[in-house]
């Protein structure tokens, strides 16, 4: 879709002199359909994309873009070659219809609890490290002193978190910005740094060894994050800078479970968080017979964060777990 500055120019004017009323959208026929699209085209870049998370045809999402262009008598996106972009006035209204979303949210949630009677709601989000040595005690303590309170926690790599944080469906999120989105979304304070170990099955040929080195390690099959995460990309670097050849049979998942499964019963190598490697190594139980291997070098990944998205207040119950879990890392450092 192109649009010479004179359009751009005119479609300004329409916009200020038409719509821009109190209720000069809702008048011009703009839903709360129309907004959740835009906010799925900027998410995904994608109009396929952002149907299927709507459930609908993409030829209805293509109809409803249409509509909404003619409210706003702009364009609001651009074709590129790999999908769509939002141009100046989509981005503007995406961010706002951004926030709109996020006070319906908001809005449900304070009434449910009203009618429940319960102290809250939160949403968040972390990486397994934190996860495990953060999240849980600081769980253990609010459920302690506020019972009311009902948290949920989606485990997942900082790709996923960072964007579910500004889809407004984590309160705050634990983990770190992608290279890939604008810093400048986000509130950051830094907590911790990863540290992570080469997990094995009990029995495994190399904890004959002793102590492994990068050398012995190409060899066998491995269980990756998928690519582009951090841990994947921490580890793959330690093969290049040592001059190791990369392993060659490569079973890619985020499951923790499916990567215990396959540790188990194969002799396959994997690299998880030490804190999460020791949880496991501990139980006593087939499905978590794992142990840790030694190795002659340091696995230490990019600092993890606490993170909010910008100009967005928590609510009171997402507040003092956030507190609660800043507390714990001060303790841990």
């Amino acid at each position: 879709m192109e649009f010479n500055s004179g359009h751009a120019a005119l479609a300004n004017v329409d916009i200020q002199t038409d719509i821009f009323g109190d209720d000069g959208l809702l008048r011009a026929g703009l839903k709360l359909n129309h907004l959740r699209m835009i906010v799925a085209i900027e998410d995904s870049g994608q109009i396929s994309a952002a149907a299927e998370a709507l459930n609908i045809s993409q030829p209805a999402a293509s109809r409803m873009l249409s509509e909404m262009e003619s409210i706003m008598k702009t364009p609001l996106y651009e074709r590129i070659a790999r999908g769509v972009v939002l141009t100046t006035f989509g981005a503007a209204l995406a961010r706002r219809a951004r926030k709109i979303m996020l006070e319906l949210r908001e809005a449900n949630r304070e009434i449910g609890e009203l009618k429940s009677g319960k102290g809250g709601s939160v949403f968040i989000g972390a990486v397994t490290a934190p996860a495990m040595s953060l999240v849980v005690p600081a769980i253990k303590e609010v459920r302690g002193t506020y019972p009311g309170i009902e948290v949920n926690i989606q485990v997942e790599t900082s790709n996923v978190l960072a964007r579910e944080l500004l889809a407004a469906r984590h309160d705050f999120i634990i983990s770190r910005i992608p290279d890939d989105l604008n810093p400048r979304l986000f509130e950051v304070q830094e907590i911790g740094v990863e540290r992570a170990c080469l997990i094995v099955r009990s029995g495994h040929p190399l904890l004959q060894k002793g102590v492994a080195g990068m050398a012995d390690l190409p060899d066998y099959d491995w269980v990756f994050q998928p690519p582009g995460t951090l841990l994947r990309r921490t580890i793959e670097d330690l093969f290049l800078t040592e001059g190791v050849r990369l392993p060659e049979n490569i079973v890619n998942t985020s499951s923790l479970l499916l990567t215990c499964a396959i540790i188990c019963q194969t002799d396959a190598i994997a690299p998880i968080a030490i804190d999460v490697a020791q949880f496991l190594a501990a139980q006593q139980s087939r499905a978590a017979d794992v142990r840790i291997l030694p190795i002659d070098f340091d696995i230490n990944v990019r600092p993890y964060s606490l993170i909010t998205a910008k100009e967005r207040a928590l609510p009171p119950s997402a507040r003092l777990l956030y507190d609660m879990v800043l507390a714990e890392s001060r303790k841990l450092g």
